[in-house]
């Protein structure tokens, strides 16, 4: 009976041996390798060895001891059966090991440096002379204010720091060599430090914690080395100064809409990488790189949502919301009648103004047709020149882009057309100034290669220009119609 017992417990172990090892095809590397311990250690015959190498399929069965040790003595066959079960459970701890660390490899182990490189020309092809674009100092000319860079511009230079440490912790880091202080350009600045903290290894559940993107709206979420445009929209854009702060942010996405967003992405289709499905979280509120001054932090929330047709169209549709308290800065401005003035804060908003918004985003992603829209409506503080202070004021505007996708030997080509409406104040400037923007676009983005994008736009400007220069003769936040020749080189590394 024991010697029963120890075959019954060899062909178990062979079982096992054949379930880890994949057995069910012919004799592959891993195949022989068993059946050579099986032959080494007289678990079989040669015969037997020949006959299972040449089979196209094997079974336990297959391995059970040969009739002719049935005459051997009980100790001999329970050492060697001692010896192999020994050696299978070595096998067994090392697959299960290899198998736990392929597992963990797609998280671990990683570390990636990447970045890119934005070179801009503007030519002013028409309208009125000495304006600022806000947004961008290469467009201007000799009479422009703020000492606005009249030729080549480096417009944006990153490199992004991003990994992983262990299955709970991502980690992104990303400087600009390309910002601005005052007159110098070129200047050092922080734009992202945070760290993804995953609550559950399937990374459906996360928490954001340092200086990152607030998730308001779709274009703001959106890299602007991946967005069709040369600037933001500033209905949306004027919400959150640089479209970062330093906040804790909580992000749900299912794993079926990971899969979404990465399908998006992998296809090319100018998406905004994974902010969540659902988005919540709280955040100072003053803007990238800048401290509380209240003591109040705002709060945002955001839901989208990704889906696909029958036909293989990728669609994308959200809501989103913050509230806060916003305190703004005040400077010396030029008014109307050539006399310097700087506006007054009444007490009661000494803690900050009432900064609250609500809008809708809806994406048709270029496949290869697409649009793209927005519009939000909400509650800012605003410069008012009757009173010359700040106060209370509502806001709205959007956007509607539509574009086109080309795949052709020479790249890809997109096409597109965007028109941008505001009827608000920027917040985060000196002042708070009104802002009445409507704008077009026409442009034309070429990717050469995955390294390489040329940009050329056709951008119509009737708005305000948000620059001040307390210059005798000449006021302050005057609107402007201008028309100007916008280029870019992008190089991606």
């Amino acid at each position: 009976m024991a010697r029963m017992h120890g075959i019954g417990k060899f062909f178990v172990k062979n079982t096992l041996v054949l379930a880890t090892l994949g057995f069910g095809g012919g004799a592959m590397a891993a195949d022989k390798e068993l059946l050579d311990i099986l032959l080494g250690n007289g678990a079989i015959t040669q015969a037997q060895y020949d006959h299972l190498l040449s089979r196209d399929s094997l079974s336990a069965a297959d391995l059970a001891p040969p009739a002719a040790q049935a005459n051997q003595t009980q100790a001999p066959a329970t050492t060697r059966l001692e010896a192999l079960e020994q050696r299978v459970e070595r096998n067994e701890a090392a697959v299960a090991q290899a198998a736990q660390s392929a597992g963990a490899s797609r998280w671990t182990d990683s570390f990636r440096i990447r970045g890119y490189l934005q070179t801009r020309y503007t030519a002013m092809l028409d309208g009125d002379k000495g304006i600022n674009l806000w947004s961008d100092r290469s467009v201007g000319d000799a009479d422009s204010l703020g000492n606005a860079d009249k030729n080549l511009l480096i417009r944006r230079a990153r490199l992004v720091f991003q990994g992983d440490v262990g299955e709970r912790l991502s980690f992104y880091l990303q400087p600009d060599f390309a910002s601005s202080a005052g007159s110098t350009g070129n200047v050092l600045q922080m734009r992202d430090a945070y760290g993804d903290f995953y609550l559950t290894t399937d990374r459906v559940h996360r928490l954001r914690i340092g200086q990152s993107k607030v998730p308001y709206g779709f274009e703001n979420m959106q890299s602007s080395s991946n967005r069709l445009a040369l600037d933001r929209n500033d209905a949306f854009n004027s919400g959150v100064r640089d479209e970062r702060d330093l906040g804790v942010f909580y992000y749900y996405t299912p794993e079926s809409v990971q899969e979404t967003f990465d399908a998006i992405a992998a296809a090319g289709l100018k998406h905004t990488g994974n902010y969540g499905m659902f988005g919540f979280g709280f955040y100072n509120g003053q803007g990238a790189n800048r401290g509380d001054r209240n003591d109040n932090q705002h709060t945002v929330m955001r839901f989208t949502y990704p889906w696909q047709s029958a036909s293989g169209q990728f669609f994308e549709a959200g809501v989103q919301a913050y509230t806060g308290q916003y305190v703004p800065s005040v400077e010396a401005y030029r008014g109307v009648d050539d006399f310097s003035y700087v506006p007054s804060i009444a007490p009661q908003y000494a803690d900050g103004y009432d900064d609250r918004r609500a809008g809708v985003s809806f994406v048709w992603y270029p496949q290869p047709f697409g649009v793209q829209a927005e519009w939000n409506w909400g509650d800012t503080p605003a410069l008012d020149f009757a009173s010359n202070s700040l106060v209370p004021a509502t806001l709205d505007g959007g956007y509607v882009q539509a574009m086109y996708k080309l795949d052709s030997d020479h790249g890809t080509f997109f096409p597109f057309v965007k028109w941008q409406y505001f009827d608000g104040a920027n917040k985060a400037e000196a002042n708070a100034p009104r802002n009445h923007v409507n704008d077009w676009e026409v442009g034309l983005e070429w990717q050469l290669a995955k390294e390489v994008e040329l940009t050329a736009v056709w951008h119509h400007m009737k708005r305000n220009n948000l620059v001040t220069g307390n210059r005798l003769g000449r006021p302050d936040y005057a609107a402007f119609e201008a028309d100007a020749l916008r280029l870019q080189v992008q190089f991606n590394y």
